[in-house]
């Protein structure tokens, strides 16, 4: 009988030292900028490499939007997230998140732009030129939680000139960087949004597409994308995968090339949601604009909201 019991602890303690090193799973949210098969080519090596060098076992996690990737933190399937800022804040807001870190450009700039493109026949030639005939247009605008496709364009080219593109065009639909891009190449819409980021990818991958393509708009300078995690992560899982990223690209020439291969990166810096202050200072700025702008609303009641947005809007500066 003792002997039953002692093969059966021994069998119970086996079962559990198995368990307990079994590795962790880790799931790691990447935003649809392009075709996720693009991007797993992309991202799969330094997943691999955060696996090794954790311990943890590393899944991309791909949705079709980025609403997926904020909604998948959110639920607790993804613990960190490559994003934008505009879908940052958005996971800081409601899925649980909080910036730790951000992207390097491998040549020391500070950020990257949104543009308006159309083909290079197209017979308009600036912004002026894409609002005067934009009734007779049709228009790609970007994922709504995208940063330089929807935010930026949003406010700088429709917001600051009092036009509302969902009605300005004769058309409009939404996708990412590199459908909007080739939605252009290929005449399929007149004009719409992308990045620098993914006008440099397209050269690289589909130089003959880019170069059916010319800019008639560029934003001012986008804070580089930010890297958020769940904050209710367990501290020693949060400081070991901060140190992966912090020490990202100082492993050799493999390293170096991967982060090339993603966005032509040199690394990742520590950063916090202090980094979404001025996206959070865009999206006021909107809505002041279509608040003012909004003749239905009685005077009172414009009055109060505006001075709601004036009050955060002055908050916001003072973390500035």
């Amino acid at each position: 009988m003792f002997k039953h019991i002692a093969t059966g602890l021994l069998a119970a303690a086996l079962a559990s030292t198995a368990v307990a090193q079994e590795p962790k799973e880790i799931a790691f949210g990447i935003i649809s900028t392009e075709s996720s098969q693009n991007l797993k080519s992309q991202w799969q090596p330094l997943l691999d490499d955060m696996a090794r060098k954790t311990g943890y076992k590393v899944n991309a996690f791909f949705a079709p939007d980025y609403a997926g990737i904020i909604e998948g933190m959110r639920f607790g399937k993804v613990h960190l997230a490559w994003m934008g800022n505009k879908s940052a804040m958005e996971a800081v807001d409601r899925a649980g998140g909080e910036v730790f870190a951000q992207m390097v450009n491998a040549d020391g700039t500070q950020g990257y732009y949104s543009h308006l493109l159309v083909h290079r026949d197209s017979p308009l030639k600036s912004l002026d030129d894409v609002l005067r005939n934009a009734k007779s247009l049709s228009f790609g605008n970007g994922d709504p939680n995208s940063t330089s496709g929807f935010l930026v364009p949003g406010y700088y080219v429709f917001a600051q000139n009092k036009v509302d593109p969902k009605t300005a065009f004769k058309l409009v639909r939404s996708a990412n960087h590199e459908t909007n891009a080739l939605a252009v190449a290929n005449r399929q819409v007149d004009v719409a949004t992308c990045n620098s980021e993914a006008m440099d990818k397209l050269k690289a991958n589909m130089a003959d597409k880019h170069g059916q393509l010319r800019v008639v708009w560029t934003s001012p300078l986008i804070p580089l994308d930010p890297l958020v995690m769940r904050k209710d992560l367990p501290e020693p899982d949060k400081r070991k995968l901060k140190d992966f990223f912090y020490g990202y690209g100082q492993g050799g020439a493999q390293e170096k090339d991967t982060l090339m291969k993603i966005s032509k990166l040199s690394g990742f810096k520590p950063s916090t949601n202090a980094q979404l202050v001025p996206i959070r200072q865009l999206e006021l700025f909107r809505d002041r604009n279509k608040l003012e702008a909004d003749a239905g609303l009685p005077a009172a009641e414009k009055q109060a909201r505006l001075a709601e947005i004036d009050k955060k809007l002055a908050d916001l500066g003072k973390q500035l």
